[in-house]
């Protein structure tokens, strides 16, 4: 069943309701620290390292998540313009000045508390250079220590046993001594060996639920949906039991909707019958999320994949965390998510999907301040095209700042695009929609 209380409410699926429940969970522990004694450690979703950090008895704090939440509350605007008065430029990661807005404004947590300063931060660096600046401005806010995990980048497409073997060292000798001096609790390898565990449990489940959208009609939207299905996953949950308990849930709500021969759930119910097939390379749009996700459902478009749903990990290539290996395989985590990969690597990738998830074409959501997603894309998008011989489209929008989604502008170009996919049904070759 689906939560179905008002007709101005989004719909929701009871696994929807279950991670609502999480997250609040989480925030309450957050802004309880103080009080508890607990000390928090903020990190970023690509690279993060929560089995680690759950060894130490720390709860962490995830900026980029910060914002998402503020975004999709519609008070992200507002923290972006008092960032840029303070001298941020518009041309900055608006995730950024989301989270420096907000830090400015008294940083309250969305149940309504003040967030606790952090009593350490942690970055691993996963191909975003400006998670490097983020952090040096949080350091210079909070005065408190700092520990920048390097992650070497993929330029040629390999991992090598001298990358692996530089991250663990200074997992040993740098992460792990810092999270022992803050949080005063001495590191216990086993203990990481069993979250490791829970966390390869938990992503067989998330891989079958994406990959469920091999079928046809797809039971999920891989993109709008999935951003929900990797939230425990990405976040603060990995390597918990209530991890697993939450994929196992929503396993079982998609193989009912296989059962049945249903479409994704959106946030007005079920999909109607499924018409396009798409790929999404990209970010979602945050401020305009459930407008954006309209457009595609109201054609009876659902995406089967996506890239953004790889950022925190790219389970469905085979990676999983290893309990026999604990260390190597905090690195090689780190190394392989999606935003470390080369450009060669990322066309691959895309064609990859849309061959396995055969699918109509490719939808690039260029992102005005996203670097590390949006640079090199116009050359993907035509290698691709060339590759599979499918159409694509290029539309452009934000992350947090509502001033970057013009409704009419993208629904125009999506509009455009259905038609052309429609034209190489009949037989009329490939084409493009640019931004």
């Amino acid at each position: 069943m689906t939560d179905t209380t008002s007709a101005e409410e989004t719909v929701k699926e009871p696994s929807m309701i279950t991670q609502k429940h999480m997250i609040a969970a989480n925030y309450d522990r957050l802004t309880s620290a103080p009080e508890s004694g607990t000390k928090v450690v903020s990190t970023y979703v690509p690279g993060n390292l929560n089995e680690l950090i759950m060894c130490f008895d720390m709860v962490s704090n995830l900026p980029e998540i910060n914002a998402i939440n503020n975004a999709m509350r519609k008070k992200s605007g507002g923290y972006i313009t008092e960032a840029e008065k303070q001298g941020h430029s518009e041309d900055v990661c608006t995730y950024v000045k989301a989270d420096i807005g907000l830090m400015s404004k008294g940083a309250i947590a969305p149940n309504g508390k003040p967030i606790p300063p952090p009593d350490l931060l942690l970055l691993s660096y996963t191909g975003c250079f400006t998670f490097m600046k983020w952090f040096e401005l949080l350091r210079d806010e909070f005065g408190c220590e700092t520990v920048m995990l390097h992650i070497p980048y993929e330029g040629d497409g390999i991992v090598t046993e001298h990358m692996r073997d530089y991250v663990v060292k200074q997992l040993k000798d740098e992460v792990i001594p810092a999270l022992e001096r803050v949080s005063g609790v001495k590191f216990d390898i086993d203990r990481l060996r069993e979250y490791l565990r829970k966390s390869a449990a938990a992503e067989d489940d998330l891989v079958w639920v994406l990959q469920s959208a091999k079928n046809k009609p797809s039971p999920i939207d891989a993109f709008f949906g999935g951003v929900f299905y990797i939230g425990p996953a990405f976040t603060a949950f990995r390597g918990t039991d209530e991890a697993i308990e939450y994929y196992v849930q929503l396993r079982a709500e998609v193989e009912d909707r296989l059962a049945r021969g249903a479409g994704p759930i959106t946030p007005e119910g079920e999909m109607g019958p499924e018409k396009y097939r798409l790929v999404v390379e990209g970010t979602p749009n945050w401020t305009s999320f459930r407008e954006f996700w309209k457009m595609f459902y109201d054609e009876g478009a659902v995406v089967v994949a996506s890239t953004y749903t790889k950022v925190g990990g790219m389970y469905d290539f085979g990676f999983r965390h290893d309990p026999d290996r604990p260390l190597e395989s905090l690195a090689d985590y780190c190394l392989g998510c999606y935003t470390n990969r080369n450009l060669v690597q990322r066309v691959e990738i895309l064609e990859n999907y849309l061959e396995e998830y055969e699918a109509d074409g490719l939808l690039i959501n260029s992102i005005k301040s996203c670097n590390s997603f949006s640079a090199g894309q116009l050359l993907m998008m035509r290698e691709v095209e060339t590759r599979t011989g499918k159409p694509a489209a290029f539309i452009e929008t934000d992350l947090v700042d509502p001033r970057y989604f013009s409704a009419s502008n993208v629904r125009n170009r999506m509009e455009s695009y259905f038609q052309m996919i429609e034209q190489k049904r009949r037989g009329g070759g490939s084409a493009t929609v640019a931004a």
